[in-house]
């Protein structure tokens, strides 16, 4: 009797049917080993004391929001406990004591900035109301335990500070109370102010210079400016048809009225108010802010000088974040994309300007 062998079309069935069973049950043991690993995860989060450690999940909306109301309290009470005093001859650090409250609110606001990436956006507008209302109930501490002098009629001199291709000169503390009403830190800061047609260079951090924390650009007019080096924040008020190149800066950079201009800024927070017809070419931690703005336009960093390397490393910006167009247009609540701003057509953007090698 011959033995019966089993077809080949049967046997390359079975071997198929064979093959197919194990991918799947390869598949099934990956797909629960995932799981029992995002299982694990979880349960590894639920376990986890948020106070304990505060920084332990730096990208929770709720562990920022804990943090930034206890600063707020913090310095609440601080401002309180000044306000109380209120007599600078009994208490003659009143004033240091108040610089200490301008930093802290400085800093808050950075903290802000740099956790903004992960932060819904209507909760960084709160905490940016809440850093507006804390400097507003400073200027009134302020005024209210060190008046200011009244106003006399005395002739000043105005300082100047000579640089290679500048002369900065520093206007008389009352013309910055201008900048003080439209919500600029800018108190006898030094600055460019009032210029036309001029060619401004400054460089920060050179050998043997005063350290500069603060900078100025106010009311000019068809100037270029060159700011090389870091700076801490950056003030910038009426400027028209201007050229503006700036190096890293390591806080903010506060904008209002400007026309026709351009702007090459590196900055950990950008907020821009009444810009019309100006192109803005960012590197940014936090997404660019913009307010009763139109035609404004946006485009990557594009600044070159020596040492910028060096510099950006150093503010915290050496790592494009991608954020220059990510822009929030506080005047804008619907949910489509906001008129007032586009992205720069690449056709149209300028190339990587060296500011060193710039006649």
């Amino acid at each position: 009797m011959e033995e019966s062998n089993p077809p080949a079309a049967a046997t390359a069935t079975a071997c198929t049917t064979f093959s197919d069973d194990t991918s799947d049950l390869a598949i099934q043991r990956k797909h629960a080993a995932m799981l029992e690993r995002l299982s694990n995860l979880h349960q590894s989060r639920l376990a986890r004391k948020p106070d304990s450690d505060p920084n332990s999940a730096p990208d929770s909306t709720q562990s920022f929001l804990s943090r930034f109301s206890e600063s707020k309290q913090s310095i609440d009470l601080e401002l309180s406990r000044i306000h109380t005093t209120r007599d600078p001859q009994s208490d003659p650090n009143l004033k240091s004591e108040l610089d200490k409250v301008s930093t802290s609110i400085a800093a808050l606001e950075k903290q802000v900035a740099e956790s903004s990436y992960f932060l819904p956006s209507y909760e960084v507008r709160a905490c940016l109301k809440t850093i507006s209302d804390l400097r507003q109930t400073l200027e009134q501490v302020s005024s209210t335990v060190i008046p200011k002098k009244k106003f006399s009629f005395r002739n000043k001199a105005t300082k100047k500070v000579t640089t290679s291709n500048a002369v900065i000169r520093e206007a008389p503390s009352e013309i910055n109370v201008e900048a003080q009403s439209i919500g600029f830190r800018a108190l006898d800061s030094p600055g460019f102010r009032d210029r036309e047609n001029e060619v401004l260079v400054m460089e920060f951090g050179k050998a043997g210079a005063e350290e500069i924390g603060e900078f100025m650009l106010s009311d000019l007019r068809g100037c270029e400016v060159r700011l090389l080096g870091c700076v801490r924040a950056l003030f910038v008020h009426r400027l028209t048809n201007c050229k503006v190149y700036v190096g890293p800066v390591t806080g903010s950079v506060l904008i209002e009225e400007v026309k026709g201009c351009a702007f090459v800024l590196a900055s950990h927070q950008i907020r821009i108010h009444h810009a019309t017809e100006c192109d803005f070419y960012l590197r940014v931690r936090s997404r660019p802010i913009i307010e009763d703005c139109t035609g404004v336009r946006f485009a990557p960093y594009c600044l070159m000088y020596d040492g910028i390397e060096r510099d950006l490393e150093k503010a915290n910006l050496g790592e494009e974040s991608g954020n220059w167009e990510n822009v929030d247009d506080f005047r804008w609540l619907r949910a489509v994309h906001s008129p007032n701003w586009s992205v720069l057509p690449e056709k149209d953007r300028i190339r990587i300007v060296d500011i060193s090698k710039l006649e």
